[in-house]
């Protein structure tokens, strides 16, 4: 296998904590919905998606029973491309009123710059939309660090359990598969990447996973638990 020459890497639990997302995102993100709705639902790029989750659910229905549904979808973590790209048009004021900086592990801003410094383009591919994505990385605890970001990929890719997914991104990159490496903490997105021709690296933080994910567990991906752990 030849040294990855490309890095993909995931977000929530990859570069940052999971707790980050589920405790302070989704919560505010929950609590401004109606409020954002009523003010923004009929800009058109709002729109657009409301209509996305009225006809899931339904047809024609009133905006208040869209927002209970996001609401519940936001409970559940559901990874619904409407959602996330309503979550972070949302995040935005939030990151910009300066209600919270998005979290990252300590050693990831370092690394990332030290391979932005080797040549190494990054690339980012998570089920939170671009946008997000982009502000995730702008408004981070170690200061914007979207240089160091080649390009960015979400659920409108296709799902990040899908090996299908995976052959998009790399014709999108215009690499071999088999020189990059794709980071992240769920081995079913490694199990599909890997499928896809893509080395992998399963990142076990104990922050994340108290229980390390061992042996069987790993499903045969290398298993570090931090990013200084990963020779590339």
């Amino acid at each position: 296998m030849p040294h990855p020459t490309v890095i993909l890497t995931d977000i929530e639990g990859t570069t940052s904590s999971i707790s980050f997302v589920k405790n302070v995102l989704f919560p505010y993100a929950r609590n401004a919905l109606p409020g954002f709705i009523a003010a923004h639902g009929q800009q058109p790029e709002v729109r657009r998606w409301l209509d996305v989750v009225a006809v899931e659910i339904g047809g024609a229905c009133q905006d208040s029973l869209i927002v209970e549904t996001l609401q519940g979808w936001i409970d559940q973590d559901r990874k619904h491309t409407a959602l996330k790209a309503l979550q972070g048009m949302i995040w935005e004021a939030g990151y910009r009123n300066g209600d919270y900086k998005a979290h990252f592990y300590p050693e990831v801003a370092a690394m990332l710059s030290g391979w932005h410094a080797e040549g190494k383009p990054l690339y980012v591919y998570s089920s939170g939309s671009v946008p997000s994505q982009k502000l995730f990385f702008g408004f981070s605890e170690a200061g914007d660090l979207t240089a160091l970001v080649s390009g960015w990929f979400d659920t409108e890719i296709g799902g990040k359990r899908d090996a299908a997914s995976y052959r998009n991104i790399v014709q999108a990159i215009g690499v071999p598969a088999n020189q990059i490496v794709f980071l992240s903490d769920v081995v079913e997105e490694l199990d599909a990447a890997r499928e896809a021709g893509l080395q992998t690296r399963l990142l076990d933080r104990l922050e994340d996973y108290p229980l390390p994910r061992t042996g069987d567990a790993t499903n045969g991906h290398d298993r570090v638990e931090n990013f200084q752990q990963i020779t590339l």
